[in-house]
């Protein structure tokens, strides 16, 4: 099988898994998440073994699934899955913003590591428009998990989040292309 296509599968399996599990168990939130747990661990030792390092953003979305699942399931209350995406939107601008004003380094650059090659400006910028973007997903997060049904709150989580980031992403070709660093 393609390296590419098994990262695929790793980075967006767990969610489809979890999905199709949700809506063959009668919408049953608890039976979804154990499934959801597993193959969100299985596809951070499959990132492992294809990249041959820790994939530590998986690893830390990995965690906090086995840990906000696992109190879901244990104190039977959805409150704990629905605050996830929330608390990882927030740990990563968070986690971005003290990069920068305490250490004085840019994460976002760190973790891209050479697959682009940007004037420090143009990292500062895109490294503090992922910072409001990990803001606004939180706070949409939130908005839609307190006003709406657990089945749209699903539904958004899987078909709203990742068309928002890729969207978001998208918007970000032309300042990624008026700063890259020309090789000389």
């Amino acid at each position: 099988m393609n390296k590419s296509f098994l990262k695929f599968l790793a980075d967006f399996g767990p969610l489809l898994i979890f999905f199709i599990v949700y809506y063959k168990s009668d919408k049953n939130l608890i039976i979804a998440i154990p499934p959801l747990i597993v193959a969100t661990l299985l596809a951070v030792l499959v990132i492992y073994f294809l990249e041959k390092k820790i994939p530590y953003i998986p690893l830390v979305g990995a965690i906090l699934i086995a840990i906000f699942g696992g109190l879901t399931i244990f104190l039977n209350n959805p409150i704990f899955i629905y605050l996830k995406p929330t608390i990882i939107n927030i740990v990563f601008a968070i986690g971005l913003l003290i990069g920068k004003l305490i250490f004085n380094k840019n994460f976002l650059k760190s973790f891209f590591k050479g697959s682009m090659k940007l004037e420090d400006i143009g990292w500062d910028k895109l490294m503090y428009r992922w910072i409001f973007f990990f803001i606004f997903l939180a706070i949409l997060n939130e908005i839609i998990w307190r006003t709406q049904s657990e089945e749209v709150w699903i539904n958004f989580k899987v078909w709203g989040i990742l068309p928002l980031t890729f969207i978001f992403t998208a918007f970000q070709i032309p300042l990624i292309q008026r700063y890259k660093k020309h090789e000389e």
